[in-house]
């Protein structure tokens, strides 16, 4: 059975959105799935597919390896491959996932790249130099920015994280405030948050929440999307983060990332000593997961990663 391939892909993509994958995961698949559509319009063959012979495999497997020079970004590409594939076997329009022939090797873990504590604190320092200058909309706007430096670097959350957190997310605790992550295949885990975001958060929440008031606005969510004139929607997607980063970026001549600070949290707590299974815990991850690379960086050079809490004004 002959088929469109965009047409399958633009079905497949859109079942991840539904299944409620990050806008960066998709755009992810997105790109790996051109990669592919790229190969076969250099074979000089359409993008209406019948089969994909063993053959074709190994050509493809050549044509990646390339292309790309790092084996994480071929590693990255079959698998979106061969979960498509998958997803084609779903609708019986392939007997087998002629994907699963091929050979890719093991995912190779890059070195941490955090921000050092200078950048870290030069950028507090400008988010709360924008906060003091700014009014109305503007300040809300500012005293949000400060809320994400702290989920991120006072309490090591992705951007997925954040996406969806409510009010009701952050719960009071005997020593300030815990973040509380909820997923929807796994137990709900809380953070402890940084004293200094004790007083940046009550500005913001009682700003905030005056604001939403005047304006007759019902939203639950921590965080927001707007414009320069008015709040779009509640929550604040994983592009819109991405979107804060790269003003900070321009602005602070820096290369900071949401990842990279995220990164400088994990040596805080390091640092901190706190033990390696209370780190995967806030961290999210499987007690599988190691920290090797962070505890090995940090013994050839301890003086590059000095990361400690930010003291509050």
């Amino acid at each position: 059975m002959e088929f469109n391939l965009l047409d399958k892909q633009q079905e497949f993509l859109k079942l991840l959105e539904l299944q409620g994958k990050s806008f960066n995961t998709v755009k992810n698949y997105k790109a790996d799935l051109q990669c592919f559509n790229g190969f076969l319009l250099q074979k000089q063959e359409n993008l209406k597919l019948r089969s994909f012979s063993s053959t074709q495999v190994q050509e493809y497997s050549s044509y990646l390896d390339q292309k790309y020079d790092s084996p994480n970004s071929v590693r990255r590409r079959v698998q979106a491959l061969r979960i498509f594939f998958d997803f084609l076997l779903g609708q019986n329009l392939f007997p087998d996932n002629p994907l699963k022939q091929m050979a890719v090797s093991p995912k190779v873990l890059d070195l941490p790249s955090p921000t050092n504590f200078a950048e870290v604190l030069k950028t507090y320092q400008f988010l709360k130099e924008k906060l003091k200058n700014a009014e109305g909309l503007g300040q809300i706007l500012a005293s949000r920015n400060v809320i994400i430096f702290h989920l991120i670097y006072g309490a090591g959350l992705k951007v997925s994280d954040i996406s969806q957190l409510s009010f009701s997310s952050i719960m009071k605790d005997k020593n300030g405030f815990r973040v509380l992550v909820e997923h929807p295949k796994r137990d709900p885990y809380s953070i402890p948050l940084p004293v200094a975001f004790n007083q940046d958060f009550q500005f913001y929440k009682l700003n905030y929440l005056q604001f939403l008031k005047q304006e007759s606005l019902e939203i639950d969510h921590l965080l927001f999307n707007s414009n320069p004139y008015k709040i779009l929607s509640g929550g604040l997607s994983p592009r819109g983060t991405e979107l804060f980063f790269e003003d900070l970026r321009k602005n602070l001549k820096t290369k900071i990332t949401a990842k990279s600070l995220r990164q400088s949290c994990i040596f805080k707590w390091l640092n901190q000593n706190v033990n390696h299974a209370t780190i995967k815990e806030w961290l999210g991850v499987t007690p599988s997961y190691s920290l090797e690379l962070y505890v090995d960086e940090l013994k050839k050079d301890p003086s590059l990663f000095v990361f400690r809490e930010i003291d509050p004004e």
